[in-house]
């Protein structure tokens, strides 16, 4: 059956009318209808196809980007607070190590510097003790020396007064004689000092 054939015949028996002459005032031709009807129906689809699937697509991969942009900047802005905060930590780690590096430095530096204050002390003490057996020694030795002086001089005077020559036996008792007298050490040795 022809489509077309039965549709335009249900057309032309479908008019009405309204008018007492026998004239149809409206007249609705359902062909034309159905015509008009598949045209939408067909530019419906085609729009739909063509217009509203590419826009509606844009516009989604659209709002999917807002999305994914607003997702990026949020996660960015969590970053960024992650960021700092880890910035700040390692900032003030960094600062307490520093201060425990200075710290241990100084200590260091201290106990350093005491050793080296005690090490001198200890020297010092040695030069001195080591002086004042030098300046014994050398006092002993000088004492030693000047007896030995006086001694020459009381004998060589004792000579002039005696006008004797005196002999290196006579000179050796005398001189012992004097020291004993005076209670010098290395008395009655038998050997002038």
């Amino acid at each position: 059956m022809d489509l077309l054939a039965v549709v335009s015949a249900i057309g032309h028996q479908g008019g009405v009318s309204l008018g007492a002459a026998g004239e149809p005032l409206f007249q609705i031709n359902l062909f034309q209808v159905i015509i008009a009807a598949a045209n939408f129906v067909v530019f419906l689809v085609l729009m739909w196809t063509f217009a509203f699937k590419p826009v509606a697509k844009m516009l989604g991969d659209r709002r999917d980007r807002i999305e994914r942009g607003l997702k990026d900047a949020e996660q960015a802005r969590a970053d960024r607070e992650n960021a700092e905060q880890e910035r700040l930590a390692t900032l003030t780690e960094a600062r307490r190590e520093a201060n425990d590096i200075l710290a241990r430095a100084q200590k260091v530096a201290q106990e350093t510097r005491d050793a080296d204050i005690a090490a001198t002390r200890e020297e010092l003490e040695r030069v001195r003790a080591r002086a004042s057996e030098e300046i014994a020694a050398e006092k002993t030795r000088a004492l030693a020396e000047l007896r030995a002086e006086v001694a020459d001089l009381a004998l060589a005077a004792a000579g002039k007064v005696v006008h004797e020559t005196m002999t290196g036996e006579r000179q050796r008792r005398l001189v012992e004689e004097f020291l004993t007298e005076v209670g010098a050490p290395g008395a009655g040795t038998g050997k002038p000092s």
